[in-house]
């Protein structure tokens, strides 16, 4: 079957828009290609900083024929109706069509056959329309061709199309078409200085070699494989060791055709400077990669480039190139680090006064005034040290007004931590300064030192009761706060290490703090929210609680985001959960008890309930409490009413109820005291006694007895084991 080989040949494509362009390249092509019944074999797309390349094979020659049945009027219709019919059908009359029976009526059928057509001529149709619709993030259009203005708008300018389909065993056809004046041939170019000659290429095997012979290497992550394996090699050698960037190779991969590796250097004075700064900054400004001593750990005075290019001179002008443009750098971050230490952090923080946070939330030095109070609040929950904690929170945010963090934003956090062990602040208190912006994504740690956890939960909360307060939530896919984020975080650091916060609490007076900064001059209505807190909890206050009148406005809009807030972070738990491998199920069945409060607790139950159903006792039970759940189900909407309350013992008539209702009465205490003990294994373990009477009541009662008050105590009955089993989970949501 023949093969299509593609390639759009243009200026030097960014790299960070290469893998992508690729991926849609083969996804636009073989998408048509399947809408126009061209079922193919397999495809791959490829990109260099130059080229995007498709192979796609075992493309059929030709579409299939196609037969369709289109339903026309009914026999004897209005002559209208027929001769739109045998137009729109292209049949000459009503002898060419069948007639097919219906209930309503025998109708005219119109058998159409559409021939299918050569796949090269259908390529030559749809690939034209795909270069020209492309989706590039970013797009330009450039000079006039033959005299007329360039009418394609593409990443760079677009200067060769190949396209070749063809059976491996015989010669491939270009496809043809022209788009913006560029006509398709088989001509591609190889590397632009040490191969730039034209090359004719066939089909895609002899194109990949041609191009490798042409110092053209096709395959992004070949590129990288050469880069990462000589970069090692070469640190190696010396007695070194590549500090590894995913990042950075990839997009090292997507600058070069040819890489070549090297390795330079810079004055060792410059090691002075932390080395996350020397990083930074060598990564930024040169995509270089930094080097350490495999001994200390610590960065040495090397860095690898990756070079286009095999120099007749071996790559000695390129390095020493590049060492030029790494010393000023360099020296300039050394400027600023130094600078930087002559300012202590809390000498910065008087600028946060005329920094707005947000418009409706105040200045960032209000914000930090919110952060020190939670952090003091929530550091005896997590076993910190309050002194310590409020210390972490005041200068945390301090090292984004120095010098460094305006020119290395990433490096935010961990100066400060740098800065703070440099005027001699305790060890946790610069800890905090760093960790307290973290977990920033899954796969980066949690703080576990009580100071930071402190810091970063405070942080976190105060971001989130913030914007819930001022209505600005995450909606759809906009998160422009990083809300979700910041919620994952706050229940990463709870769970990971085994805390126990009350939520509630912990939001709801925040929001009375925060509402502080909307309401600054209303002393009253603080206090009355504040009291609303004390007093209350989660319970709805009383409208004639209130002697203020803003106060009770403000509360009746506060106390549903704080309610919302809660459920967000209930939300976010239950996707965390699934994304860990919890049944989805199982996390209803716990969340539909409530008390979202306690997120620890409900991890807890989840792994729990899990490991409980793996049982043979789980999943028996589990089959007779949902027998029970749809009995009552089915009679409770048949009589139009609930069977709750205690069934009557006098009316038990079969030692099967006895047993079942002693069972039940002891499980419910057991289960009950084991839950208030958080002993979750303790309470599974009551609840498999229910096991044996639960079999033994359905195989011997018969439920719905002929005496009225004896099937309604049994229907109670079986209400009780509902109710019993909802101390540990809500059995109706979990799956069979």
């Amino acid at each position: 079957m023949p093969d299509l080989l593609l390639e759009l040949f243009s200026e030097e494509i960014p790299a960070r828009m290469q893998a992508k362009a690729a991926d849609d390249l083969r996804r636009l092509v073989t998408d048509k290609l399947v809408a126009e019944g061209l079922v193919y074999e397999g495809a791959k797309a490829f990109a260099t900083p130059r080229r995007l390349a498709l192979t796609v094979h075992g493309i059929p020659a030709r579409q299939p024929d196609l037969k369709t049945e289109r339903r026309g009027p009914k026999m004897g219709a209005p002559d209208a109706a027929v001769q739109g019919f045998l137009k729109a059908t292209g049949l000459t009359s009503l002898d060419e069509a069948k007639i097919q029976r219906d209930p309503k009526g025998d109708f005219y059928i119109a058998l159409i056959e559409k021939p299918g057509r050569d796949a090269i001529d259908v390529l030559a149709e749809i690939l034209p329309v795909i270069i020209r619709t492309f989706p590039w993030p970013k797009s330009m259009r450039w000079g006039a061709r033959s005299g007329k203005p360039g009418s394609l708008s593409w990443v760079r300018p677009l200067h060769a199309i190949t396209a070749t389909f063809g059976p491996e065993t015989e010669e491939p056809d270009v496809v043809k078409f022209s788009v913006d004046g560029i006509e398709t041939g088989q001509t591609t170019y190889g590397h632009r200085f040490m191969a730039p000659a034209a090359i004719s290429v066939r089909r895609f095997e002899d194109y990949e070699a041609k191009l490798k012979a042409a110092k053209v290497i096709l395959d992004p992550q070949a590129r990288k494989d050469i880069i990462f394996a000589d970069a090692k090699e070469l640190t190696f050698a010396q007695g070194f060791e590549l500090v590894e960037d995913q990042a950075l190779l990839d997009e090292v991969s997507g600058l070069v055709e040819w890489p070549v590796v090297m390795m330079g250097s810079f004055e060792k004075e410059y090691l002075a400077i932390p080395d996350e700064v020397i990083r930074a900054t060598i990564r930024n400004n040169q995509k270089c990669f930094v080097v350490r001593d495999s001994k200390t750990g610590k960065l040495t005075n090397k860095f690898v480039l990756t070079a286009n290019i095999e120099a007749p001179d071996g790559g000695k002008t390129i390095v020493s190139g590049n060492e030029r443009v790494i010393r000023p750098r360099l020296s300039d971050a050394k400027f600023f680090y130094e600078t930087d230490l002559k300012t202590k952090l809390e000498e910065r923080l008087p600028k946060f006064d005329q920094i707005v946070f947000h418009e409706k939330l105040g200045t960032q030095a209000a914000r930090i005034t919110r952060i020190e109070r939670l952090a003091a609040e929530i550091a005896p929950l997590v076993g910190a040290d309050v002194a310590k904690a409020t210390r972490a929170a005041h200068l945390a945010k301090a090292d984004l007004l120095t010098e460094v963090v305006g020119e290395f934003p990433e490096v935010q956090g961990l100066m400060g931590k740098y800065y703070a062990l440099a005027q001699g602040e305790d060890a946790s208190v610069a800890a905090a300064c760093e960790e307290h912006y973290k977990p920033q994504g899954p796969a980066d740690r949690v703080p576990t030192d009580p100071v930071s956890i402190a810091v970063a939960l405070a942080d976190k909360i105060d971001t989130l009761v913030g914007f819930w307060a001022i209505d600005e939530k995450p909606t759809g896919s906009k998160d422009p706060y990083a809300l979700r984020r910041a919620a994952l975080g706050v229940i990463r650091i709870i769970v990971d290490n085994d805390l126990r916060l009350p939520l509630w609490k912990l939001l709801s007076e925040h929001a009375v703090q925060v509402m502080s900064a909307i309401y600054k001059d209303d002393t009253d209505l603080i206090v009355e929210l504040s009291d609303w807190i004390g007093s209350a909890g989660n319970a709805e206050v009383p409208s004639n609680s209130f002697s203020n009148q803003a106060a009770e406005s403000v509360y009746k809009l506060l106390k549903p985001r704080v309610e919302d807030l809660l459920a967000f972070f209930a939300d976010r738990l239950k996707v965390q959960l699934r994304e860990q491998g919890a049944r989805h199920d199982l996390v209803d069945a716990v969340f539909a008890l409530g008390g979202q409060d306690d997120l620890l607790m409900i991890v807890r139950r989840v792994e729990a309930l899990g490991k409980f159903l793996e049982t043979d006792d789980g999943k028996n039970l589990l089959a007779g409490i949902k027998r029970a759940s749809n009995i009552l189900g089915i009679e409770e909407k048949k009589d139009k009413r609930t069977f709750d309350g205690a069934p009557d013992a006098a009316l038990y008539g079969l030692g099967e109820e006895k047993a079942l209702a002693k069972t039940i009465g002891e499980v419910r205490a057991e289960a009950s005291a084991a839950v208030a003990k958080e002993d979750f294994a303790a309470a599974m373990s009551a609840m498999a006694k229910l096991r044996p009477p639960v079999d033994a009541f359905f195989d011997k009662v018969r439920v719905n007895d002929d005496d009225p008050k004896v099937r309604e105590n049994r229907l109670m009955l079986l209400n009780e084991i509902r109710s019993a089993t909802r101390a540990v989970a809500d059995f109706s949501k979990i799956q069979d």
